[in-house]
């Protein structure tokens, strides 16, 4: 009977200072396949997050903030404009609903430009990661370090 061993795991390498840049500018930049797509670029930055969080603490901070940040700015807006119409059209069978579609075009006015917000600032993100710079979005950045997730 032959015996066969089992090779150990090999660790992952880790990754160049300038790669690890590249990766952290592109985790924020996924924000743009949001306008393609509407929702990718979530799963982007989710996707470099699993990938680099063991080879690169800095990749997987700048990775699962910007998934954070991707998701509650485009997900969240969306959530909250598809639950808003959806009660004001099933209101509008009891003319209740009508009475508020002011209300709701006045809170889609002020929610719609959040995403786009988002945009900028994941770009901006971009930027500074490219630099070298340790980026941190609002409340976002801080409530991952606190939490020490990666």
């Amino acid at each position: 009977m032959t015996s066969y061993t089992v090779p150990e795991p090999v660790p992952p390498q880790p990754l160049s200072p300038a790669d690890e840049r590249t990766w952290a500018m592109l985790a924020h930049l996924s924000v743009l396949l949001n306008l393609v797509t509407g929702f990718l670029g979530v799963f982007a930055a989710l996707v470099i997050y699993i990938v680099f969080k063991n080879r690169s603490r800095y990749v997987g901070f700048h990775a699962f903030q910007a998934f954070l940040f991707q998701l509650i700015a485009w997900g969240g807006v969306g959530l909250i404009l598809g639950l808003m119409w959806g009660v004001v059209g099933l209101l509008s069978f009891i003319v209740v609903g009508f009475l508020l579609i002011p209300l709701a075009l006045v809170a889609t006015l002020f929610l719609v430009p959040l995403p786009l917000v988002a945009l900028i600032y994941g770009v901006y993100g971009a930027i500074e990661c490219a630099d070298g710079k340790d980026f941190r979005y609002l409340w976002v950045g801080d409530w991952v370090a606190a939490r020490g997730i990666v």
